[in-house]
């Protein structure tokens, strides 16, 4: 039996909505739950009061998208953050795309009233000046955060679900292209006589992500039986750059290096002992593609991989 003072009904959609009347330190509110089942909803009802015993109701009625948006990142990413569930680049890239792309276009709608219509109008608006891979990264974004809303029943659905960005649809397959043979030459070619050519050389022949090229020592490359190990790799954290496990478990592996990745790693090892000797500071940190004085290559603002050979998605390079 419903506690006096829920009001529970079911809705055309099917849905179940139950709303409750609570007392908080700012004074009463009424809260609304949603579910599939008419228990679900009890069930929720009866945990909202709880919450409101111990003082952890909020008004959600009212509860913009933006304020929504910075409460996900502070409540939900973060932590994932801190638990090392997550890496600090991958969390600066959602705060990046909240702050810049999604509140100022839907942060002062209320949370409640968010609409397919509008997230659709987002995406439109967002392809006529962003990438459709950033359009994706948006869309990405948007639909986690509400999915975590409408798992904490501060909405009855997701209204991002299901919505791709209309630029991923028309330009993934013009996207979906590996570099060709004339443009991996033309790489070699202006990366030759380069500090770090080998470099280059290495990531065409190999598929290594930039954080994994950065992060090589040379007790991972074994140039007798042709073969280099992933272990590490470079990342940016809250406290600057650091080394840490690759992508996935699955991106441990071993890796073939044919004749011209061998012959490239070899002169770039003679170059680099050379430039050890000559440098009046050099911190040994073992790195196979370090700076001038040792120390990690600093990786450039927002940038998590380079271009792979064998992948069939094409990518801009930022290599240093």
């Amino acid at each position: 039996m419903p506690a006096k003072g829920d009001n529970i009904t079911k809705r055309k959609d099917g849905l179940y909505m139950g709303r409750v009347v609570v007392e908080t330190p700012g004074g009463k509110k009424r809260l609304t739950v949603y579910g599939k089942r008419y228990g679900d909803v009890q069930r929720k009802l009866n945990r909202i009061r709880a919450d409101a015993e111990e003082g952890l109701v909020f008004d959600s009625e009212n509860l913009k998208v933006g304020a929504w948006l910075d409460r996900w990142l502070s409540d939900v990413l973060k932590p994932l953050v801190d638990a090392g569930k997550m890496a600090h680049s991958t969390y600066v890239r959602y705060e990046g795309i909240s702050n810049n792309h999604l509140k100022p276009a839907i942060g002062h709608n209320k949370l409640r009233g968010l609409t397919r219509a509008q997230v659709r109008r987002l995406y439109n608006d967002k392809a006529k000046t962003l990438s459709s891979r950033s359009v994706d990264y948006v869309h990405v974004t948007l639909q986690m955060a509400l999915s975590q809303a409408a798992s904490d029943d501060l909405i009855p659905r997701n209204v991002a679900s299901g919505e791709r960005p209309r630029s991923s649809r028309q330009q993934s397959a013009e996207e979906a292209k590996a570099l060709s043979p004339a443009q991996v030459k033309a790489l070699i070619m202006a990366a030759r006589g380069q500090r770090n050519e080998a470099l280059y050389v290495v990531a065409v022949h190999t598929g290594l992500r930039q954080g994994e090229l950065l992060g090589l020592r040379w007790t991972d490359v074994d140039l007798d039986t042709g073969k280099l190990s992933v272990r590490r790799s470079l990342k940016v954290t809250d406290k600057g750059l650091d080394f840490g496990p690759p992508k996935n478990k699955a991106s441990r592996r071993s890796v073939p290096l044919n004749k011209t990745a061998v012959a490239a790693l070899r002169a770039h090892r003679a170059r680099q002992n050379t430039e050890i000797l000559a440098a009046p500071e050099w911190r040994d940190t073992g790195l196979v593609f370090p700076n001038r004085v040792g120390k990690p290559i600093t990786l450039p603002p927002g940038v998590q991989a380079a271009p792979e050979a064998r992948r069939t998605r094409r990518r801009g390079l930022h290599l240093p």
